[in-house]
């Protein structure tokens, strides 16, 4: 029931959104290109991968020498960086919550290139479905270092309630206007997480 109620939200709010994701889309257009959207596969609930959409807030630029992307922050553009200080980037994850791939409220999805680099007490975030916003979200977002991060999704799993959810996103709120934890410490997302440190 409670994944039905996500899922019809979710719904009528990308209609009501709608003029607001046309006219996103139109100016990542002008001032990204295309594609218009980002998608990544993301681990979801039970580790499943499901293709996780946002708008673009990057170009693809590349090393000349290499032909590896640049680092995160020589390719963030001005324009991308107010999409993510105002969380606009994460309209379009409406969709999958409304595909059921995840809920409004729950720990975000990782890359499944992370899938080995948990521990076993961190695989136990993927127990629920992940998150639009979460517990780790509300407590410094980006911020955060990785350990701290993964314990504030696990503690969320073992406290999940209604009461807790509706607590977050109201925290949320207020987390998007003070613009808190965009970016991590020395760099302009998050840095990732170490492929060293899992259990065995």
């Amino acid at each position: 029931m409670r994944s039905i109620i996500e899922r019809a939200t979710a719904a009528a709010l990308l209609v009501v959104c709608a003029p607001i994701l046309a006219v996103l889309a139109a100016l990542v257009r002008r001032r990204l290109g295309g594609p218009v959207l980002f998608t990544q596969e993301r681990l979801g609930q039970g580790e499943m991968p499901f293709r996780l959409r946002k708008f673009r807030t990057m170009t693809d630029d590349r090393d000349a020498a290499t032909g590896a992307l640049r680092p995160d922050d020589e390719r963030l553009t001005p324009f991308g960086r107010r999409l993510r200080a105002t969380s606009l980037d994460e309209l379009p994850e409406l969709w999958n919550v409304v595909a059921g791939d995840m809920a409004f409220v729950g720990p975000r999805p990782l890359p499944v290139a992370y899938r080995d680099r948990f521990t076993s007490e961190e695989h136990r975030r993927h127990e629920v479905r992940p998150g639009i916003t979460g517990w780790a979200q509300v407590h410094g977002r980006n911020r955060v270092d990785w350990d701290e991060r993964l314990a504030l999704d696990v503690w969320y799993v073992d406290h999940r309630s209604l009461r807790l959810d509706l607590r977050i996103l109201g925290r949320t709120v207020g987390a998007v206007l003070r613009r808190d934890g965009i970016a991590g410490s020395g760099t302009a997302t998050m840095a990732d997480l170490p492929a060293d440190r899992a259990d065995v």
